[in-house]
């Protein structure tokens, strides 16, 4: 199938069915392929307009913010704030009406300039300003998801992703034009914990755990270290992060 005749077959079924965007699919997909979205979820829509991400959160009988500096169509039930997610005053703004949110998305893309690095940059930009305000209103264990452009600084916004969620995966839609750069990020259970992974730490061994490894801790929150004494100073990578705690491998 063309570009074109894909571009057709979305944008005439949208209108068929009532969705404000071809994107609406793009949501679709990434939920039938990863289920973020669950029923009575509190989801955080930044970048909205035109709503089509919406119109698929209602659908899905979850509780639906959306966030763009961009007029939107009101829509039953949902509500809209008006705000720049490049502001850091947004954050506040959605707290005044969800402290608990278990789902962030952002399908938000930059004002193209047809020159591709900026174009690459601006999108980074965007995509970083939604991953800062999702590890501030995003509940212990919960989503994100956010579109990107592909290109040099890619990677390393994936790795920066992977440091804040326990399951990260790449996905590209069917619905996405064949030719475009985009991809999106798929993040589940959010490590909303005191801790980097890969970074290192030094940390006394409290306690020795029933499996012999040794116990440690950093604003509470648990360090295993194996081969590991009791009492000991050490330093530690941090290997694995879990939800509730992580395993560090001794470096000295």
């Amino acid at each position: 199938m063309s570009n074109k005749s894909r571009k057709d077959q979305y944008y005439k079924k949208a209108k068929r069915e009532g969705y404000r965007s071809r994107a609406s699919y793009k949501l679709q997909q990434i939920q039938q392929r990863f289920e973020v979205i669950h029923e009575d979820d509190v989801v955080v829509d930044l970048g909205a307009a035109p709503g089509g991400w919406l119109q698929v959160i209602k659908d899905l009988n979850a509780t639906a913010i959306g966030v763009d500096l961009q007029q939107i169509e009101p829509i039953k039930g949902i509500t809209i704030i008006e705000s720049d997610i490049t502001d850091p005053a947004t954050t506040e703004k959605i707290r005044n009406h969800a402290r608990k949110v278990d789902v962030v998305i952002s399908d938000a893309a930059p004002n193209l300039s047809g020159v591709w690095s900026v174009d690459h940059a601006r999108s980074i930009e965007l995509s970083t300003s939604a991953l800062n305000i999702a590890k501030q209103i995003l509940k212990p264990g919960g989503a994100f998801i956010v579109k990107v452009f592909q290109g040099d600084l890619f990677d390393e916004f994936l790795k920066i992703v992977r440091e804040n969620f326990s399951f990260v995966k790449a996905f590209n839609p069917k619905a996405s034009r064949k030719q475009s750069a985009e991809i999106y990020i798929i993040g589940k259970k959010f490590l909303n914990v005191p801790v980097n992974l890969n970074a290192f730490y030094e940390v006394q061994i409290v306690a020795i755990g029933e499996a012999g490894d040794g116990i440690a801790k950093i604003n509470d929150f648990i360090i295993i270290v194996p081969d590991a004494k009791k009492d000991e100073v050490i330093t530690v990578k941090l290997t694995d992060i879990k939800p509730t705690f992580a395993f560090g491998k001794r470096v000295s």
